[in-house]
């Protein structure tokens, strides 16, 4: 039986709600070992008035009415919002219809809260956990160079390299919707984690997993097994895998459990100019180049394990 830390880890979980956001909401809800500082929201997925009514109907369905979600940028910086309702539908949490959020959103910018709670929380305790386009967090590092020091590390669902891409052949989703904000945030010299495709694509669901969920016979239990059916009806048409893969939960369970995972310490750009690859996440996986390593780029994860672990945090919702 491991104990959680005596001091949770502080994080703040910037994300475009669509049902694999959700599921990693739910996972950090569940996890003593993190201490949710707020949740600042983008549009991604969908929209940003779904983003941020999907991220008050998750922390509802969490019994979380306490946690603070804060709505910010509602655009790229600089070219026009792509969404992905073709994976999510229209509403970006399709697959259950669970009730309105009567919870408020917190008064301010997701932005503002960022910069304001990095410079008051001590240099190094704060993580930065992105499961979207980098649009609030890049627009915080460019509008305040302080914090950059200050950023514990940030971990981040996205980017591509041996999967190839997702939305485009050579970009992955949240790299593509904000190519600027991702260039950025790669270059701020802030500590990175990368979880792309090359391991999301490994954490496919099962058909046991979903049933498992199901059988919980909670609410969140009922809702992870639907969101699950419903983005799987996609991604199993696309892919012609077992069952969907997981992707932002990746990122909180390496936040839990680091040894799940493996990885190399490398440079990665971000291609802003190219005709058929703007939005690449360009990996050195070979060090070919002169590039000082700025990520940590994951590319394995233990599978079974990974799944036991939701499984067990999501119980106890």
């Amino acid at each position: 039986m491991s104990h959680p830390a005596p001091h949770p880890r502080k994080i703040i979980i910037d994300t475009d709600p669509g049902q694999d956001d959700a599921v990693a909401i739910l996972l950090a809800l569940a996890s003593p070992e993190l201490d949710v500082l707020g949740i600042t929201v983008a549009a991604g997925n969908v929209p940003l008035p779904l983003t941020q009514k999907n991220a008050r109907v998750i922390c509802e369905l969490a019994g979380r009415r306490d946690m603070k979600i804060f709505a910010g940028c509602d655009a790229p910086l600089a070219q026009r919002l792509v969404t992905a309702e073709h994976v999510h539908g229209k509403t970006g949490l399709d697959g259950i219809a669970l009730p309105d959020p009567t919870m408020p959103l917190s008064p301010g910018h997701a932005v503002d809260f960022l910069i304001d709670t990095l410079r008051r929380e001590p240099a190094g305790s704060v993580t930065l956990c992105p499961l979207g386009p980098l649009t609030n967090i890049a627009t915080a590092l460019a509008k305040a160079p302080d914090i950059a020091p200050k950023i514990a590390e940030i971990v981040l669902m996205g980017g591509a390299y041996f999967e190839v891409g997702n939305i485009t052949p050579a970009a992955e989703f949240n790299i593509y919707v904000d190519p600027e904000a991702a260039d950025i945030v790669f270059r701020s010299g802030v500590p990175i984690v990368v979880l792309p495709l090359d391991v999301t694509h490994k954490a496919l669901t099962s058909r046991e997993w979903v049933e498992r969920m199901r059988g919980l016979g909670t609410e969140a239990g009922r809702a992870v097994a639907s969101w699950t059916d419903f983005f799987e009806r996609y991604d199993t048409a696309k892919y012609g895998s077992l069952g969907a893969p997981l992707h932002d939960p990746c990122v909180i369970a390496y936040l839990l459990q680091p040894d799940l995972f493996t990885g190399r310490q490398i440079h990665v750009a971000i291609e802003l100019e190219g005709r058929h690859t703007r939005g690449m996440t360009v990996a050195d996986w070979w060090r070919v180049t002169e590039g000082a390593p700025n990520a940590f780029f994951i590319g394995g994860v233990k599978r079974d394990a990974f799944f036991d672990l939701l499984t067990e945090r999501i119980a106890r919702l």
